[in-house]
Formats: C-alpha cells, sequence, structure tokens
C-alpha cells in the first residue's frame, strides 16, 4: 500500500484558468461578439431622416382683411338749371321731372306734387315743322345725283313736300331709301315728290334723286314751302 502512488488531481479555480489560456480567448470573443449585437442593435433603434426631408413647418396665423366701409350716404342732387335735359347733363331723372321754367314755375298737381312746365316745341318758336337741307351726293358726265335731308322739329308725325326747281334738264328718278315711296309730279323746270310715310317727332329722312343734263344748283328748293339750306 506505501508503495502506491495517488494520480495528481486537477487543478481547480484561477490555477485551471491559467494552466489553459484558450478559456480567456474564447471568453474574450463572446464578450466581443456580445457587445457588437448591443451595438447594432441601438444602432438601428435609431429613426434617421430620410434625405432632403425638412422639418415641419410651424402654423402661421391668417391674416384678417378688413373690407373699408363704403359710405351709404347719396348726395344731394344737383340744381338743374332751365332748359338742360337730365340725359344730356347726366342728372337724375327726379331732378329733372321737379326742374320747370322758370318764368312759368312748378304747377302743383291734384296730389299736391310739383310738376314740370312743358318747353315749346321749336315749331312753335317760329321755326319750320320740317326743315331741309340740299346737297350734291355726286356728280358725272351729264348728270348729277342730289338730296334733301329733312327733320322732322314738330311734336307729331308729319308728312312732307318736297318742291325742286331747275332751268333745263331732266329728271330720271327720285327715291327715299329703306321706306315707302311717295309720288312724283314732273314738270318744265323740276319737280315735286310728296312722301309716302311719315316722319316721326324728331326724326330724319333724305330725299335723293337723278338728274340730267340739269345744273347742280337748284333755282327753288323748298320742304313744305319752306326754304332748303345749303344753297
Amino acid at each position: 500500500m506505501s508503495g502506491m502512488r495517488r494520480s495528481p488531481r486537477p487543478p481547480h479555480g484561477p490555477v485551471a484558468i491559467a494552466s489553459s489560456p484558450w478559456i480567456v480567448v474564447g471568453a474574450g470573443v463572446v464578450v466581443m461578439v456580445v457587445l457588437v449585437f448591443v451595438a447594432m442593435g441601438a444602432y438601428r433603434g435609431r429613426s434617421p431622416a430620410p434625405d432632403g426631408a425638412r422639418p415641419p413647418a410651424l402654423p402661421v396665423p391668417s391674416a384678417v382683411v378688413v373690407a373699408p366701409s363704403v359710405p351709404t350716404s347719396v348726395p344731394s342732387p344737383v340744381p338743374v338749371l332751365p332748359g338742360l335735359s337730365g340725359r344730356a347733363n347726366g342728372l337724375p331723372p327726379s331732378a329733372t321731372a321737379l326742374s320747370g321754367s322758370p318764368s312759368a314755375g312748378p304747377t302743383v298737381g291734384g296730389a299736391g306734387r310739383p310738376t314740370a312746365a312743358r318747353s315749346p316745341s321749336r315749331a312753335a318758336q317760329g321755326q319750320p315743322a320740317m326743315s331741309g337741307r340740299y346737297r350734291v351726293v355726286q356728280s358725272f358726265d351729264g348728270g348729277f345725283i342730289g338730296e334733301v335731308a329733312m327733320v322732322n322739329a314738330s311734336a307729331r308725325s308729319r308728312g312732307w313736300t318736297v318742291r325742286l326747281e331747275f332751268s333745263g334738264g331732266r329728271l330720271v328718278t327720285a327715291w327715299v331709301e329703306g321706306v315707302p315711296q311717295g309720288t312724283i309730279d314732273r314738270s318744265d323746270d323740276g319737280f315735286t315728290y310728296v312722301s309716302g310715310v311719315e316722319v316721326s317727332p324728331g326724326g330724319s329722312v333724305s330725299l335723293r334723286f337723278h338728274m340730267e343734263r340739269a345744273s347742280s344748283t337748284p333755282r327753288g328748293c323748298t320742304v313744305d314751302g319752306v326754304r332748303c339750306g345749303g344753297f
């Protein structure tokens, strides 16, 4: 028994680790791998902003626009002068209706409202109801085309009669454009044209005629017996 030897026991604790260096190396590798995974997880947990992204804009309060107040008061009408119409001077119809002749003055109607006095027409003031003006429209070899332009200055529709006298010559035709034609009465020294349609108050009409071998200046031109102008 005394001659038998005991086998040596393996070392324990730090002595065993020191005697086995590969254990230290393996533990270091494991620690490094763990640290790498932890770092990668922390990096992936971050949410970097995409390229070109802009920070959200702060809301800007909208400006409140206040429209300027418009005065609602209406200016008083301009005094109306006698003889001027509201349409020609831009005056309101009410101001024109209340204006009257300075000599006659406004009259009071049955309802107690002033009414305007009517101004006399031009025919009542001495001017003819139908006035005419003579002119030559076109001249050519052997004749010409003349015209008598007329205006109705009366307050009612009227017919008319034109008398033209020439030294010689011959009337080819006479006409009024766009209206029913009248009647022509020829004579040795001219012709007479009686209208076929009346002219409304303030309206106008033109009689044209073709003369041959006659002077373009007539000896006489009348509208309803009143001498024409223009020659």
